[in-house]
């Protein structure tokens, strides 16, 4: 933003109102929230399961099925959150780690940036979710999670990028 000011400072987001220059040269006012960003994991075992959370989202006030994911803390790269959130929200550790890239969860309005991983190789872990995160963990063949995806019964984004970017890594 060209002029800013700082409107709200969470603990996950600040929230920031001003004019912006645009390429063109038109000055618009935005509001932007900024994000540190996060990390989410699609977990396959050797049966060509996916690990999906089952998880009470507030914001939408619904569940939601989505992969186990997270946001950065500082000085973590994103294979760090990665490999923390997919022991602390599913018990699963992981021996091997494939990037499938990142993506914009919402560009128009957040900075968030979430870097997806295929994670294979796994071993049961001890699990260490967090107080607030009302979720449960199951297991369900990539195939079929993909199709819910392309059905639109999965609507979480990461989830459904997550899951047809490991699909295609897999083939």
């Amino acid at each position: 933003m060209t002029q800013h000011q700082r409107v709200f400072s969470g603990r996950i987001v600040a929230v920031d109102v001003g004019a912006v220059t645009l390429p063109n040269g038109t000055q618009a006012n935005f509001e932007i929230v900024r994000h540190p960003g996060g990390a989410a994991i699609v977990a396959v075992d050797a049966k060509r399961r996916v690990c999906l959370l089952n998880q009470w989202r507030p914001a939408v006030e619904r569940w939601i099925c989505e992969l186990p994911a997270g946001k950065l803390e500082p000085g973590d790269d994103p294979r760090m959150t990665a490999e923390r959130e997919l022991q602390e929200e599913s018990g699963i550790h992981a021996r091997h780690w494939q990037p499938l890239g990142a993506i914009l969860s919402s560009p128009g309005v957040f900075t968030e940036v979430v870097h997806l991983y295929l994670a294979t190789g796994l071993d049961e872990v001890s699990a260490r979710p967090e107080a607030h995160e009302v979720f449960t963990v199951g297991w369900e063949p990539l195939d079929e999670a993909c199709a819910r995806a392309l059905a639109g019964e999965i609507v979480d984004s990461k989830t459904v990028i997550g899951l047809l970017r490991a699909q295609a890594a897999l083939r």
